[in-house]
């Protein structure tokens, strides 16, 4: 009889244990869907874009941009409540990944925080205008990383990987690298509601598959691009402290203002990682070209060729993570310059401050 028992209680307790489990994944689902059928709180910046493009449920979907730009009027297929609402968390999701404007960050952001490590990263810094960046006039701008031009562009050739790459495949990416976190499923929300509002965009804006547009991409600076002076860390180093530091800090590890995020992190552990293609070392011509297109903010298109990329070349020697690829060696070291550097950094600026000048020294003597 004792033995049987022992025999039963093997077999029980792991078919309870994937019992549990199987009630845990249960409840869990229903909660997700309980989200996705929720109405969706929008951010202040979601709430003008899409009232701007008259983002509705209906049978036909008519953009007044295009409307305002061309004079036409073009009818589209109409979008259900179900797209709206994914539209809706895939415009919150680029203006406000980390989650700082929603009430309840999990329920409102799940989707994306749980595959972004450290706490600045977000889509609209590189997607700057909600993934569609237009000056006063509604033009769209060259170099801008458009979302919606990204879009059409997808299913395309991708030079880094020598794969033709979905634009759901692109998004992975970003998360792995340019968000130095975790890849997501193909078939989870945050690609599904990513991807339904870079759709909607291309709509909004009448943008068609398989065309290039000025605003896809970076607009890419290479070295021939300028007077060939060299990639200088020590240009770069100067032209940082007088165009970068008052936004992202003195040592590129961003800023934060009253518990919001005022500039993200261009180095340190809250930064894209090594494998990320705005790594310079890794890929040298996309991070000059974002710089010389959209920074400073404000000043666009104010600095050179030469300048954008000492200024690149000097943030990517700065400390960041290790990419995925790199091995436990590399990560480790780059963990510990994250964590020696910024220290002896202001150690060193403090005791040049400190130092009196010798002029000074000398007018004293006298």
């Amino acid at each position: 009889m004792a033995h049987f028992a022992r025999k039963l209680a093997k077999i029980a307790v792991p078919v309870l244990a994937l019992a549990g489990l199987y009630v845990l994944a249960v409840h869990k689902h229903a909660q997700r869907e309980e989200i996705r059928r929720a109405a969706v709180t929008l951010t202040p910046g979601c709430t003008e874009k899409l009232a701007r493009y008259a983002l509705a449920a209906g049978p036909q979907y008519a953009s007044p941009y295009v409307l305002q730009r061309t004079g036409n009027r073009i009818d589209l297929q109409g979008y259900s409540e179900e797209d709206i609402r994914a539209i809706q968390r895939g415009c919150n999701i680029i203006d406000d990944t980390q989650g700082q404007l929603a009430k309840d960050r999990y329920r409102e952001r799940w989707t994306a925080t749980r595959y972004i490590r450290g706490s600045h990263l977000s889509c609209d810094h590189c997607h700057q205008g909600i993934g569609d960046k237009q000056d006063a006039a509604g033009n769209r701008l060259k170099g801008s990383i458009s979302l919606a031009a990204s879009w059409t562009m997808s299913d395309m050739y991708d030079r880094f990987t020598g794969l033709i790459l979905p634009f759901e495949f692109k998004q992975m990416q970003c998360y792995i690298n340019s968000s130095n976190g975790y890849k997501p499923n193909i078939a989870d929300d945050v690609i599904r509601d990513v991807t339904a509002y870079s759709r909607f965009l291309t709509a909004a804006l009448d943008l068609r598959i398989g065309n290039r547009y000025d605003e896809q991409g970076t607009d890419e600076i290479a070295a021939s691009d300028t007077q060939k002076q060299g990639d200088d860390y020590i240009r770069g180093e100067a032209l940082y402290k007088q165009k970068c530091q008052s936004c992202h800090g003195p040592q590129g590890l961003g800023q934060v203002a009253e518990g919001k995020l005022f500039a993200p992190a261009l180095a340190g552990p809250n930064s894209w990682n090594m494998q990320s293609r705005n790594y310079f070392n890794y890929v040298s011509t996309i991070l000059p070209g974002f710089i010389c297109r959209n920074m400073p903010l404000g000043q666009e298109n104010t600095l050179s060729n030469q300048q954008c990329r000492d200024i690149a070349y000097y943030i990517s020697n700065l400390p960041r993570p290790a990419g995925d690829r790199h091995g436990p060696l590399v990560a480790l070291r780059q963990q510990i310059m994250m964590t020696v550097m910024p220290p002896l950094v202001r150690i060193a600026e403090t005791a040049t401050e400190a130092e009196p000048h010798p002029k000074l020294v000398v007018e004293a003597d006298q």
